[in-house]
């Protein structure tokens, strides 16, 4: 058959296979990401990490822990430092070790000694007692353990450990070391890196007596796993190494740490050059954020651990640390410095610094060069146009062979680059699109005869109740799956404090606790003909108006969320019975156009919502906590449903927008409303009024009224707040009343 014929006769499956490449390359490119790929690719990873690894015990670095063993028998951390300094003395003075570093970090000064106590009784009651003056003299230098452990310090390779803070309200604890990259080391170049805006570092005297520190910042994945470290951290305009980087330099005796280019081999305007960093003939690979991947050598263990109090009491064999590198650190679980990693769920902390050091040594860090782009492209291609052209003529048997053959020479291929040339390419990506182009040429005819009722009611049942799935389905033709824009209300809601609630409870009882939540909020939206979204784990998105039209959508939706508010008291009681925590909600609503329809990618569809109303509402949501509301509509959703009394809450202009919008609170029907509550919302207008006019004092008055009557209502005390700062730090001139949020 020619060509032509063969175009003309499969050139539905060719136009969909060339879309699935398409979408590959986007994908590739960055410019359209997918976030299932890189889960996927953090996936192949993990695998080909715990496939190739070396699982040998290193014995250049040998850990010393704070263990159980040694809590119990030396007490709680933390320890006093003059037990620190007799360790450190011990080190290096009795088992002689290379290098010290401290996954730990002393900000506090130790007042354990009771030196303090002391010298408050010397200046209270024996001020004049020459006896007692002389004797407390002799001992302070004895009694002062900070510098006890200072002067342990002085002279000796030791590196101390500190961390940086990454919130905006983030502050600042004890000295930084010098940096290692000075403000305007990078100049021209345009990296992203991992930037602080804070740090909690060392008591100033024990900085200056130890050689060096550096960070020990983790830089998880998205799913919560260590994969690789951020060799550098900017903070006030310079650079500062990771622990494991000053360690090294340490143990090389290498003054300084430099950049390594590669320019020129990147793709795209925004590549700076920046492929490595160098100690002498050492290079660290590090990618766009300056973070170098994890060389981990096998499970917990692949390194020697000393118990730290063995050290102590001199039960080590010396030639175990014998000219070694040695990290003191924790695998006691109560001291939170365990992380889940590719090659074990729960891995020390400490150990994640000893296998970048290994890998720094052994010039064994993986590399994942800018340029390795150009090679996933050409690949994705090759492999793609290979299958795009072959399966759609050959028969299914023959089509399954043929791709097996490929998905078996490309994973090959793979993990060759990987072993040899300690190059980590792409290939979630590849594996993808192979199963997608196969899948796509085996179930075409399935996928087109198909649809229909059973696509209609397959896709929406999962989002809204079988009453309205039942309704859709006697009309099918009616409802189109394609994107669509459409005047919608969109309710966000989002469990306040969860991390807290979900950190006291065990995985059974936590997933129970949100099973028995979630389930009466869906009833209460599918009672009101909403449409679930989507669960984001202790988060609720659904929508009104659409499949189904419904032109009472805010009311609807308003009408849910009061429900959702009400439904707590009696989940509240039913979960104090069981001995669970309280659980408290925030939901935003907001009403505009919306774009409503199936979307996402070849590997997953969903029936969802965007567009700037959407994102509105979400931005709602989490300012509930902010006006101390359960409920937050937007302007638009008030507007829809006036016969209901609201509580103007403030005029804001969210994160992202330019437009400013008046929120509320509702607080209930026009009907029911009692003549208290209207004279009290009657003074708070006033209040607004006069706040926004910039008379502060009669605004501040009116607040502080309004305060005495409902103390339980912050709202109050947050307007009371701001106008304390507008006094000192007073708006422009022609402000317009509008508060501005800067984080989401």
């Amino acid at each position: 058959m020619k060509l032509p014929q063969l175009i003309s006769r499969h050139g539905v499956r060719f136009a969909l296979s060339i879309g699935i490449i398409m979408l590959m390359l986007l994908n590739a490119s960055g410019t359209l990401p997918l976030a299932a790929i890189k889960r996927l690719e953090n996936f192949t990873y993990d695998v080909r990490l715990n496939l190739l690894m070396p699982n040998k015990l290193d014995e250049r670095i040998v850990i010393i822990d704070i263990d159980e063993k040694s809590l119990k028998q030396e007490g709680r951390w933390p320890w006093g430092r003059n037990k620190l300094a007799d360790m450190v003395n011990k080190l290096f003075d009795d088992y002689h070790v290379k290098v010290l570093g401290f996954d730990v970090v002393f900000a506090e000064k130790d007042e354990s000694s009771g030196l303090k106590s002391l010298v408050e009784i010397q200046t209270k009651y024996l001020a004049n007692n020459a006896q007692f003056n002389q004797a407390l003299e002799s001992l302070r230098p004895k009694l002062d353990y900070d510098q006890v452990f200072a002067n342990s310090l002085k002279g000796r390779n030791v590196v101390l450990g500190y961390f940086f803070l990454r919130d905006q309200r983030a502050s600042v604890n004890g000295m930084l070391p010098p940096a290692s990259f000075v403000e305007g080391s990078f100049k021209g170049k345009n990296i992203d890196f991992l930037t602080a805006t804070g740090y909690g570092a060392n008591l100033n005297i024990l900085q200056k007596s130890a050689k060096a520190a550096g960070h020990f910042n983790p830089d998880p994945d998205t799913d919560g796993i260590s994969r690789k470290v951020p060799m550098v951290i900017k903070y006030d305009g310079q650079m500062y190494e990771a622990l494991s980087v000053a360690v090294a330099k340490a143990a090389l005796g290498i003054p300084r740490l430099e950049a390594g280019y590669a320019d020129g081999l990147g793709v795209g305007k925004k590549y700076s050059g920046l492929e490595w960093l160098k100690l002498g003939n050492k290079r660290i690979p590090v990618d766009e954020q300056v973070s170098a991947l994890i060389p981990y050598r096998g499970p917990q263990g692949s390194f020697l651990y000393v118990s730290a109090t063995d050290v102590l009491s001199n039960k080590v064999d010396p030639a175990i640390l014998k000219n070694k590198i040695v990290l003191l650190g924790t695998t006691a679980a109560g001291l939170m410095d365990l992380r889940a990693t590719p090659v074990q769920n729960i891995y020390a902390g400490v150990e994640i610094h000893a296998n970048i050091i290994a890998g720094i040594l052994d010039n064994n860090i993986k590399e994942h060069p800018a340029y390795t782009l150009g090679a996933e492209f050409l690949l994705l291609l090759l492999v793609g146009l290979l299958l795009a052209f072959f399966l759609p003529i050959l028969s299914p048997l023959w089509a399954t062979v043929v791709t097996l053959s490929t998905t078996s020479v490309v994973i090959l291929f793979n993990l060759a680059i990987w072993q040899y040339a300690n190059l980590v390419l792409p290939l979630a990506s590849l594996l993808v699109m192979i199963g997608s182009i196969y899948f796509v040429n085996m179930s075409y005819g399935f996928f087109v005869e198909s649809r229909g009722k059973r696509q209609l009611t397959g896709l929406f049942g999962q989002y809204v109740p079988p009453e309205l799935v039942d309704e859709m389905a006697k009309d099918p033709e009616a409802f189109s799956l394609e994107g669509e824009s459409r005047e919608m209300t969109v309710l966000f809601s989002d469990v306040r404090g969860f991390t807290t609630i979900s950190e006291g409870l065990d995985p059974k009882q936590l997933t129970k606790l949100m099973n028995e939540f979630l389930t009466p909020m869906t009833h209460i939206i599918h009672h009101s003909r909403g449409t679930i979204d989507k669960y984001m784990g202790d988060a609720i998105m659904a929508f009104w108006g659409a499949p189904l039209t419904d032109h009472e959508h805010a009311r609807h939706a308003l009408n849910a969320a009061i429900e959702m508010i009400k439904a707590l008291d009696a989940l509240q009681r039913s979960f104090a019975e069981k001995g669970w925590p309280p659980i408290n909600i925030g939901v935003g609503l907001n009403s505009g156009l919306m774009t409503v329809g199936n979307m996402g990618s070849e590997f997953r569809m969903a029936y969802t919502v965007m567009g700037d109303a959407v994102n509105l509402g979400s931005r709602l949501e989490s300012l509930t906590k902010n006006y101390g509301v359960h409920i937050i509509v937007s302007e638009f959703t008030r507007d829809l449903v006036p016969d209901f009394v609201y509580r103007e809450l403030d005029m804001v202009r969210v994160k992202g927008k330019d437009k400013p919008v008046t929120i509320f609170e509702p607080i209930c029907e026009e009907a029911n409303v009692d003549k208290p509550t209207r004279d009290t919302l009657k003074v708070y207008k006033e209040a607004l009024k006069l706040y926004r006019n910039q008379n502060w004092d009669l605004a501040e008055m009116q607040f502080i009224n309004l305060q005495k009557l409902e103390p339980q209502r912050y709202v109050y005390e947050m307007y009371i707040k701001r106008i304390t700062h507008f006094r000192q730090n007073p708006p422009e001139p022609h402000w317009d009343g509008v508060y501005n949020f800067e984080t989401k």
